[in-house]
């Protein structure tokens, strides 16, 4: 599923075409995705003029004139493709084509359908189900040491599966949460309480750094995500940890002929990849 920087570059790619242009024209070819779209979605949407586009978590937020606004999910398997009209009849899974007036569409392509889009009016928005109980954006000056010590205080969980609490910090998914607790030297079956303020000081600038380094390379392409331009990402060269089992890591002396190198356990059905010598040595 594409975290935060995925959805970012999404947001991003999205902003550069749409933004300040009017729907011409919107074709849903089907009555739902992960849930219904709402009634009249495409005749509400047509006409309307673009003022923004944004992310909130692993959402597109789409802001229209009227105080409209569009929220978006990718699923699993989601795209957003720009392309400059159609020279072919539409994909099998080609759901949702958005026409502006100079000609530039954008198909929602997905095909497992686990992706969604909604509306709902502007002043609504933060009490929609999807975002109400959303924890701090970590890309925000808000989300400092403090508030994430704040947010794990007596939590028993480990602090992997923590991070991927969607209330306690937006936007993270698997890969980051891997990675930042690589950067940061904190072994992620760790009972998220237990973390001293040391190691909370420095969990949260590499999250910033991590997702920052993310979005400037595009994103993650490990299956599915694709920039609206068609570009792959290619932060996935970039990973320390993450999908590297038995490989050494970075800036590490491990010997991995005698610990195996990066090392994956399965969370709560997830894996989880971490470095046992430099978990075991930070402090």
């Amino acid at each position: 599923m594409p975290e935060l920087p995925e959805v970012e570059t999404v947001a991003r790619g999205l902003a550069a075409v749409w933004e300040g242009r009017t729907l011409a024209r919107v074709t849903c070819r089907r009555p739902d995705l992960r849930k219904p779209f709402p009634a009249r979605f495409a005749e509400r949407l047509t006409g309307r003029l673009i003022e923004s586009v944004g992310r909130r978590a692993k959402y597109l937020v789409v802001r229209l004139d009227e105080g409209l606004v569009m929220l978006g999910h990718l699923g699993m398997s989601g795209r957003m493709v720009i392309t400059k009209g159609r020279n072919e009849p539409p994909g099998p899974h080609d759901h949702v084509e958005f026409v502006t007036a100079d000609g530039t569409m954008v198909t929602f392509c997905d095909p497992r359908r686990f992706g969604l889009l909604d509306l709902c009016e502007d002043g609504q928005l933060e009490a929609h189900p999807l975002l109400a109980c959303l924890g701090p954006e970590p890309l925000a000056d808000a989300f400092t040491p403090e508030v994430l010590a704040e947010a794990l205080r007596d939590k028993n969980t480990p602090i992997k599966a923590a991070l991927l609490d969607q209330g306690v910090v937006a936007g993270l998914g698997n890969i980051y949460v891997s990675e930042s607790l690589f950067r940061s030297g904190i072994r992620p079956t760790r009972s998220a309480g237990s973390l001293t303020g040391r190691e909370i000081a420095r969990l949260v600038p590499a999250i910033k750094a991590v997702l920052a380094e993310a979005i400037a390379a595009g994103g993650s392409s490990l299956k599915d995500h694709v920039q609206p331009t068609g570009e792959l990402g290619y932060f996935q060269h970039s990973f320390a940890v993450y999908d590297r089992e038995g490989q050494a890591c970075p800036g590490c002396d491990c010997d991995v002929a005698r610990t195996g190198g990066v090392r994956r356990i399965v969370q709560s059905g997830r894996s989880t990849f971490f470095c046992a010598k430099k978990t075991a040595l930070m402090v």
